[in-house]
């Protein structure tokens, strides 16, 4: 869904996704950091700009633009089956260039994100996914702190048309405030 909320944290930027961020997605995208998404690989401008339109049309759905202190394109994340009346909301869709993996960049973004649906929204739940398959944002997931909850067995369709199972994590909101202060070490960031 189309969204005016722009968040930051440790220096970058969550801006609302849009169309004119499409070109310079496309150079940042390959087989191998898109391994894991149910869609395909996007090849074109064309695919990028599908993928964007699909993200502002699901309900629901909070897509973002990464931007970084120069405001270069890092790569996107959403807030999606936003439940207020459930006190729920899961943070996915997430995919960054290789370049910032392994950074600042996934811990800053998870906690702007989780700051607002915590301390904005009054989330009670914050939930992750993952292909059980993909070991990298298993283990990205796991650093943020979430807790494991168990694996939905022939969950998903990949891209490649074969079934997957999907890892669950979550954040309880009674558990933010250790989580929280976790990604502000990780960032080297006060407490607040």
């Amino acid at each position: 869904m189309r969204h005016d909320l722009t968040l930051d944290a440790a220096g970058l930027r969550l801006v609302p996704l849009g169309a004119e961020h499409a070109p310079a997605m496309l150079p940042l995208i390959d087989d191998g950091m898109w391994a894991g998404m149910v869609t395909p690989t996007p090849r074109s401008e064309e695919d990028v700009l599908s993928r964007v339109e699909a993200a502002l049309a699901a309900p629901g759905t909070f897509a973002f633009t990464v931007l970084g202190p120069d405001g270069d394109v890092r790569g996107w994340t959403s807030f999606y089956d936003v439940v207020p009346a459930q006190g729920r909301c899961e943070i996915g869709s997430t995919w960054y260039a290789r370049q910032w993996w392994g950074g600042v960049t996934n811990p800053a973004c998870k906690l702007a994100l989780m700051t607002h649906a915590f301390e904005e929204w009054q989330m009670h739940r914050v939930a992750f996914r993952a292909d059980a398959r993909n070991a990298r944002s298993i283990a990205a997931i796991s650093r943020l702190g979430a807790k494991a909850e168990g694996v939905l067995r022939g969950h998903r369709v990949a891209a490649d048309g074969s079934r997957g199972d999907t890892a669950y994590f979550s954040v309880l909101a009674d558990e933010w405030p250790r989580v929280r202060d976790g990604l502000r070490e990780r960032l080297g960031l006060s407490r607040p």
